[in-house]
């Protein structure tokens, strides 16, 4: 990577932080293009959520409910899915071709309306920024603005997901929403009925049995560069929900939650522990976040049905 000069004041292997602010992530990241996809029959389509700060998102219609052949007076609405992408909050976005390939698979597979978010990411925007940009699409998404949304996408049956640092953002979005509750659209009441963690990204200044050292502080050092004003540097309650002061788990938006994590991830601990009330936990074999790379793989199957099982209330 090369800034064209300048001194480096933070590197690790997702991006270089430099003195003049410059970030460098190693090149162009490759996106995908939204539009009809032939492998699984869903239509995508881009839409701007606020042109002030960038905050964007991809929708997905699954086959059989295209707006070019649904009539206004389809008989059954489907659950809608907002989904938050990975990437420690510093890479990654709804258009890269692995993320969007997963979202694609889980539209047609569980027969959702998807939104896949773009929120800004750091360290030029620095956390909360990912979490404001976050909670102003979930709130889009309630309000019901877009007509795929409208027309097709039941409101009161909204699901939140995410991978990796997106599972955070889910996580901080149900609590968000338990809190607060979300805006009314003009139809049905917006309600979250279900919460999807999949390989959560969680820390705290308490290192935990068990727990990789060099892990543990290689996030610690990274979270101090996405997230300089933390409360408490990573027992501020939006990475750490076990954190004095954090809001009561009991405050989950949602009547379910599933939290998947996988057996050769150093964050494994971190998603079981501490979770109360009703829980559906699903382990797979694997490292973390195999199944949006590895998405053809068995594992990766078995965890696509257990998710599709989950949305579809089983």
């Amino acid at each position: 990577m090369d800034s064209g000069g300048g001194e480096v004041v933070y590197s690790c292997a997702y991006f270089r932080l430099y003195k003049d602010g410059h970030v460098d992530r190693g090149g162009v990241a490759d996106t995908a293009p939204a539009g009809f996809d032939a492998e699984t029959g869903v239509t995508s389509k881009d839409v701007a959520i606020d042109a002030a700060t960038g905050v964007a998102a991809r929708l997905y219609l699954p086959p059989a409910v295209q707006p070019a052949t649904a009539t206004a007076a389809a008989a059954a609405k489907l659950p809608v899915l907002v989904f938050f992408h990975g990437g420690y909050f510093v890479v990654g976005s709804p258009y890269h071709p692995l993320f969007h390939r997963y979202v694609n698979s889980l539209a047609a597979a569980a027969r959702v309306v998807a939104v896949s978010v773009r929120y800004r990411l750091a360290p030029e925007h620095r956390l909360p920024a990912a979490y404001d940009d976050s909670w102003a699409a979930l709130s889009w998404v309630a309000s019901g603005a877009d007509p795929w949304l409208a027309d097709h996408g039941d409101l009161g049956r909204i699901f939140l997901s995410g991978v990796s640092a997106g599972a955070n953002i889910a996580h901080n979005m149900a609590i968000a929403a338990g809190v607060s509750g979300l805006r009314a659209g003009t139809g049905t009441p917006a309600r979250i009925e279900g919460v999807i963690l999949l390989h959560p990204s969680f820390a705290s200044e308490q290192k935990m049995e068990g727990e990789d050292e060099e892990f543990w502080q290689s996030n610690k050092d990274r979270w101090a560069v996405i997230f300089p004003g933390a409360d408490g540097g990573l027992d501020d309650p939006s990475i750490n929900p076990m954190a004095a002061g954090a809001p009561s788990l009991a405050k989950l938006a949602g009547e379910r939650l599933l939290v998947s994590t996988a057996s050769e991830d150093p964050r494994a601990p971190r998603g079981r522990a501490g979770w109360r009330g009703e829980l559906e936990c699903f382990e797979s074999q694997g490292g973390h976040g195999f199944f949006v790379p590895d998405h053809g793989s068995r594992e990766a199957a078995k965890l696509m049905d257990r998710v599709v099982d989950f949305l579809g209330g089983h």
